[in-house]
Formats: structure tokens, sequence, C-alpha cells
């Protein structure tokens, strides 16, 4: 065995080696992991819990053996035994290192929440929810009519509110006599009426009941996970929240996750325990703090792309990772709240999964489209859905085109040199001087730039940890305007752009954005890596948004609107300049906010919607990028910034790129890049 092993840490990414028995708490501390720890490594406060991850996992190129750590020691035993312990937790205080690693750090370890920046956009939603509380007054039992009480609750919700037919569960069977009696045959009861026409009692109280009914819409992204709690009354939210998917652990893209699944038996197990323990526990706290009782949270509705939403049923995703990308279903999937074990909410409540599009186009698409109606445009819309696994819609009211993109966790800060989540301290905004090439920037959780005299007294708790993904397309494309990086995304040298803020880093040069190494703070750069790991996602975006309009025999799009969390984000100016989204006029650029969890929430509180949208998906046309001939042609010509052919006329307009060139071609000219001497 070697004397030293390879310590991974997500959600970070952040990776070293450290010698055999290095308390994992240590190698966080020395990688600059956000691992909390308030006791000094006594293992009393419990805040350095981790979560080793164990198998083969090919993204990282390890194999995690279990004995990867040391074993269970007695402080762990004690401190699961008196206050609890997650199964599958360790210590990271006690657990040492014995073997290349797998480590994740679940959201309440870490100092710096992760921010979870799918908060809900406001929509009027017309009222229409498919469960409602509706007050009844039940004959008394009758000896002359034998009937039983649920009848006479049937025969009563006919007579008083005409709905016929309807069911009740054997669990709530059980309670109705207590309760009939309690109330004097006078109770409430709580009908779901499905959009098929199903309807059955989910709960009911003794006499006029004068609570709210809640419901939850779930985005249930690869990387995070949304949840917002809204009143079945009036449709407002009243909390939203969110946390990183666990299965981070397992592979950042789900491609990876895919992979764990084939390598490791139970894998696909381990990823639905996972998801639905988060579910659980995201559930349990928007209740918390809404104040409401979890019990009266009634609805939750689900949207996802393919392999979350096989995850989530506990369905073996391989299928999707291979041609033809097959699903083991695409409609929707109408179930209890048992079936996918939410034991944080009503055991009656009922569980709505929009349908999806195709193998790589989920409900998650299904749900922007029902948010943002491309169907009904007059104009040519596309609609971008930025994440780990971008979706695209293109199309009018006469016709609509779909497709994913494989644009990787680049966009999300991951594969970037000084790359994290969007937490306090990473740098969301950046602007470079044309003339001085010196940047300005802010960072999350401070309204001011860091040219501000008052910028560091403001930042002092968080200080400036990294660069997330808005940070990492605006400062790329800054460099780009600036003249630092050329056409091909190459970096120019100090010599080349006039600023020493360019260093070289090996065989390329970075950039220098902010230094902090006196203070005790990072470097942070961006690296030629960098650049490179961002022109591959852009890539695939363009790549798929031209495929589209191939397909519809295009050239130009009218309007774009930018969703997800990360959409809401994004400059459209930076977008443009870097070639992730076909030209158009900026102010034709827009931000839809979190157009999934918004059609999430309208199929939440409008049940009419949930069949409208499965007749629309019906229409949309899938694009299968991962074999459509024109795909890798369009991705080599879009590594260019912004492109290597496409005319930018729009962008051109209004921004003036500079026209240069760093490659060794022109070394001799003075006019390009460098060309390294050999000694």
């Amino acid at each position: 065995m070697a004397d030293d092993a390879l310590v991974i840490f997500t959600p970070s990414g952040k990776r070293g080696r450290f010698a055999l028995g290095t308390p994992v708490l240590t190698a966080a501390r020395k990688l600059g992991v956000d691992l909390d720890s308030v006791c000094g490594g006594r293992g009393i406060c419990s805040k350095c819990q981790i979560t080793p991850g164990y198998g083969e996992f090919p993204k990282h190129g390890v194999t995690v053996s279990h004995e990867a750590l040391s074993e269970w020691n007695a402080v762990e035993a004690r401190y699961k035994r008196i206050r609890g312990l997650i199964d599958g937790r360790r210590l990271g205080c006690q657990a040492k290192i014995q073997g290349d690693v797998v480590i994740d750090v679940p959201p309440e370890s870490q100092v710096h929440r992760q921010v979870i920046r799918k908060s809900a956009t406001a929509r009027k939603i017309l009222m229409d929810p498919a469960t409602r509380l509706y007050y009844i007054e039940v004959a008394e039992p009758d000896m002359d009519e034998p009937t039983g009480d649920f009848q006479r609750v049937v025969a009563a919700l006919r007579e008083q509110w005409q709905i016929a037919d309807a069911t009740i569960d054997i669990g709530l069977l059980r309670r109705l006599q207590p309760v009939l009696r309690k109330g004097e045959w006078k109770i409430t009861v709580a009908i779901h009426r499905d959009h098929h026409g199903t309807t059955r009692v989910i709960d009911l109280w003794p006499g006029f009941f004068e609570g709210q009914l809640y419901g939850l819409a779930i985005d249930l992204g690869s990387t995070t996970i949304a949840a917002h709690l809204c009143n079945l009354t009036d449709g407002s939210v009243v909390v939203s929240s969110g946390l990183m998917n666990p299965q981070i652990r397992f592979g950042e893209d789900l491609m990876s996750r895919v992979s764990y699944v084939m390598m490791n038996e139970g894998g696909d197990v381990e990823m639905t325990s996972a998801i639905r323990t988060a579910l659980n526990g995201v559930a349990q706290a928007v209740a918390i703090e809404a104040e409401v009782d979890p019990k009266l949270i009634v609805e939750t509705v689900f949207v996802c792309n393919p392999i979350m939403h096989h995850l989530l049923l506990g369905i073996d995703p391989v299928e999707l990772g291979q041609a033809p990308f097959a699903l083991a279903t695409s409609d929707s999937l109408s179930l209890g709240a048992a079936d996918l074990e939410l034991t944080s909410i009503n055991p009656n409540a009922q569980i709505y999964i929009l349908p999806c599009i195709a193998g790589h186009v989920g409900a998650d698409c299904a749900a922007v489209a029902l948010s943002e109606q491309p169907d009904k445009s007059e104009d040519m819309v596309l609609i971008v859905d930025v994440g780990t696994n971008a979706e695209l819609l293109l199309g009018n009211k006469d016709r609509v085109m779909a497709c994913s993109s494989p644009t990787g966790p680049a966009f999300e800060g991951a594969q970037i040199s000084a790359g994290q989540r969007a937490a306090p301290g990473a740098i969301e905004r950046v602007e470079i001087d044309p003339v001085t090439k010196e940047p300005r920037f802010r960072v999350i959780g401070s309204d001011l730039w860091s040219d501000d005299p008052a910028f560091a007294a403001a930042t002092a708790q968080t200080g400036v940890t990294g660069i997330c993904g808005s940070g990492i397309i605006e400062v790329i494309a800054e460099m780009r305007m600036a003249g630092l990086v050329d056409a091909s995304g190459l970096i120019g040298s100090a010599a080349q752009t006039g600023t020493r803020r360019c260093i070289p880093t090996g065989r390329t040069n970075s950039y220098v954005l902010f230094d902090g190494t006196e203070a005790g703070g990072p470097l942070i750069t961006v690296t030629q890596g960098d650049v490179r790991a961002i022109q591959l996602g852009k890539s695939a975006l363009y790549a798929g948004a031209r495929l589209l309009m191939d397909q519809l025999g295009i050239d130009k799009v009218d309007r774009v609107v930018l969703a997800g969390a990360f959409g809401a984000h994004i400059s459209p100016k930076h977008a443009m300049v870097l070639g992730m989204i076909p030209d158009c006029r900026l102010d034709k650029v827009t931000s839809a906010g979190n157009a999934a969890g918004t059609g999430a929430r309208i199929a939440l509180c409008n049940v009419a919607s949930r069949a409208s949208i499965e007749k629309v998906v019906k229409r949309i046309h899938k694009v299968e990028t991962a074999i459509a001939p024109g795909f890798q042609e369009h991705f080599v010509a879009a590594n260019a910034i912004p492109h290597a052919t496409d005319p930018f006329p729009e962008l051109a307009a209004v921004i003036s790129l500079p026209d240069i060139s760093f490659n060794t071609h022109n070394a001799e000219t003075g006019t390009g890049g460098h060309r390294r001497r050999r000694g």
C-alpha cells in the first residue's frame, strides 16, 4: 500500500493526498474544505459529521474500499448511543484515512451553508387544487337502514357537495368511527380529486376544521433540491427551502451516477435511500420553519430529470446510460406518500410526478414548458434550463422541439480550479477594466464591490473563498472583452496582455483575480484549464440550440429565456460574449427564474394544468443530441469565443471584441502568442 492516499471531498470537489492515519478533519482543514468543528476534535460537538462513499468512482478515478477509513471507535459509538448518528455517518475528527476515499460533507456540517438559489418566482396561478376541505353532516346510524358509516359519509358528500364515488384508505377507515362520534356526526374531510376523476378521502377531523391544507412543490435537481411549501387555499409560498442533493458523493453529473450503479451492486438502492432521506428532511425542515403540522401537507408534486426520476422511484437507471436511453415510463405518475417512503408528511398525502419528454429530457423540462408555454408563443423562443445537464426548448405555437445537452458541472463551479458552489464568500460578479486589466468583483453575502473601501470589513466573516458558476462565466467573458483571452480561448502572457496579473502556470498562463495570500487567504486564479472547462460546457449548450434551429430550418431566434437557478444569475451580456446562447438582441434575453419550480407549483395548485401538460408533452418533438449527425460539427465550431463561424451581429452592435491571437504562430511578429524557447 502507498504511504499516502487520495482524499476527495464533495460537494466542493477539493482533493489532495495525505499520509495514512491523518484524521479526515485535518485533511479538510488543510484543503480549505468547509467542514465545521467547535470542540477541537474531541468528538463532543458532532459538527464534523461526514459520509464516506464506497465502491467504484470512475469520475474521480478511484475505487474506495470499506477499509478506506479507520474502524468505528469508542468515541463515535458513545456519541451515537447518547445523541444519535445517522447510519453511514462518521465523525471527521475520529475517522482516520487508511486509503483512497470520497467523502461527502452534508449541509449541516458546513460552516458556510450552500445558498440554494432556487427561490420561488412570483406567478399568478388560477387556484384549483386537487385537494380541498369539505364540511359535511352525516346521517346517524339507523337499525332500519343498515349501512356502514363510510357509506353514509359518501352519501353526504354526494348530497351536500355533488362529490361521487369517494374511496378511503384502510388506515384512515380505522379512524373514521371515533372521529364521527367525537364530532357528533359533523366532520370535515380532505378530499383529493385528480384530473382523471378519481376521488379519495385522505384525512378527516371532528366538527368544523378551521385549519389550512398545504402542498410541496419539489424541484429535484441533480445538484440541488428545492422545495416550496404552498398554501392550497391561495397558492402562496409559505416557505422555500433547499439543500444539496446527497447523491453528489456518488458523482457530480448524472452519467457518473449511472456508472456508479453499473459498477457497484446495489448502488441504485443506496442512491434511492439517500434521496428519500433527504426529502423527508427537507419536508420536516419547511414544516418546522413555517410552524405547520406536517400532517397538513397533503400533496407533493415532483419535477426532475429522467435519472433522478428513476432513482426517486427506486428504478435502476442503467438503461438511461446507454442508447436508446429507454425510460421505464414516460407518463405522469400519481402515487401515495408511502410509495416513496415520505414519512414526514401526511401518511395519505398524494404524489404527482409530471411526465417525462424523453430519455434525457425529463419532468423538469415538462415543468418549464408548463411555466413558460412555448407552445403558445407567437414568436420563436429558445428556453434554456441551465444545469449540470442543460435542457432546451425551441419553438412557437406551431411546433416545439426539445433536447438536452451534457454541459457538465463547470457552470456550477465544479471542475474549476478555484470553483465552489454558491455560498457566502464566493465571487459571483466580475468586471475587468479593459485599459488597466484590473478586476473588481462582488461576493455572495455582500452588495459591495471589492474596490469599495468598506469591502474588507463587510466580508470579514466570510472572506473571499472561490468562484461560483455565475462568477466564472463573467470573469472569462470579461477577460475576452479586456483582451486577456483570445477567440480560441487562450490566455495571453504578461508581455502579450500588458498586465502582471497574467502569470505563467506550467506551459500555459493564468489570470490572478484575487490574491489574499498576505492575509492568509487564497490565491484565486483563472487557469487555462478553467477556460477550457467552460468552453466545453458552453459549446455543448450552443450546439444543442443550433441543432434545434437546424430542425426548424431557422438561423435566428426572436428571444431567449434563461431558466433554472443558475440561469437566473447569468448576465445576458456575458452569456452572449461567451457564445453560450445564439445571437439575439440583449433586451430579448430574459430570466424566468426557477421555471421548473414554478411549473411544479402550477401543477400543485391547478389540477387542470396536469391534464394540459400531459397533452403538450406528447406534441413536443425530441432531438437526441448523442446521435444527431450535426452535433459534433456544431460543438467544434462553438469552441471559439463567441463562435468560429456564426456571426453575432446583435452582439457586435453593442460590444466590440478585441481581434487578438495568442497562439505560437504569431510569436515572431509580436502580435500574437509567445513561443517557449528551448534552453
